[in-house]
């Protein structure tokens, strides 16, 4: 149980984005889509590696945190050495299997880790710049998959998948501040040059920016001529309440300082989720399924 906390393996629903170009595309049944099962578990392995090491770095600042302080480093539960040698493992194991699927996927892999390394070694304290770099691990991941299964990668999925990246670090950040403000005691030293009214702001920004550029790309004749249906933009009261509920959870609840487990635990945004998804599935897949 300790080494599956080490691993995170609940935050390997992020490389779930490795789906979406061939979801998008209508060609996730198609035979040449089964590579992604393999891609999935390697990335997810490579992301386990990243935050061993992530936290190894930050094991002084986790024990400060009012939550991160349970993580198994910071809290004493497995050794450095132990968890040192797990990392290693693991980013031998992703190395290699993502070289057996493909050398170019083993170079966005690569590039991957290189700059969540950059990041450990103190990118992560620049202002601004460490909000992109976190959202770079998104674009990669939609990157790997559409190159793994073959897919045309449409600049649509790459800026919303931006956006959205950015929408929930800002998010996140700010349940860092909101702790910080609260405590005195920073997480990280980026937190120290935001503050609520950027964070708000940069926010609200952000959520106001996905939903125009989701109905933007609901009503684009290139979606409704790829889908068939003129009736894509339906998909967007899905995404509307989603953000609004998010907004709640962060500007009015302070508990936006972890995505997945929002997404787990918080019935309103799973259910809109799901109702987004399955909708999406009725508009591409229901002339395959049925």
């Amino acid at each position: 149980m300790v080494v599956l906390k080490l691993l995170r393996v609940h935050q390997w629903v992020k490389n779930l984005f490795l789906f979406a170009p061939a979801f998008f595309a209508g060609e996730l049944l198609d035979a040449k889509s089964y590579l992604l099962i393999p891609a999935f578990l390697v990335f997810s392995i490579v992301s386990s590696a990243v935050y061993i090491f992530n936290d190894f770095r930050d094991i002084e600042a986790d024990k400060i945190h009012p939550i991160k302080r349970n993580r198994p480093l910071a809290s004493g539960a497995i050794s450095t050495s132990s968890a040192l040698t797990i990392f290693f493992i693991l980013l031998v194991i992703g190395g290699i299997g993502s070289y057996l699927i493909s050398p170019v996927f083993s170079g966005i892999i690569g590039l991957y880790f290189i700059i969540n390394l950059g990041y450990s070694f103190g990118l992560k304290n620049t202002p601004i710049l460490e909000l992109f770099l976190v959202s770079s691990g998104f674009l990669l991941r939609v990157i790997a998959g559409a190159m793994v299964s073959g897919t045309f990668l449409s600049h649509w999925i790459i800026i919303m998948v931006f956006l959205l990246a950015m929408f929930l670090i800002l998010a996140k950040r700010r349940d860092d501040l909101v702790i910080y403000l609260g405590t005195g005691k920073a997480s990280r030293e980026s937190i120290t040059y935001y503050n609520l009214d950027f964070i708000n702001a940069s926010l609200t920004m952000m959520g106001a920016v996905i939903i125009v550029t989701y109905i933007a790309y609901c009503v684009s004749d290139e979606v409704i001529s790829r889908f068939g249906s003129p009736y894509v933009y339906g998909t967007s009261i899905f995404v509307i309440a989603g953000l609004m509920r998010y907004l709640k959870i962060a500007l009015m609840d302070d508990k936006s300082g972890s995505p997945v487990e929002t997404l787990y635990s918080d019935r309103f945004i799973l259910i809109t989720v799901l109702c987004w998804v399955l909708s999406f599935v009725g508009i591409i897949y229901s002339g395959k399924i049925f």
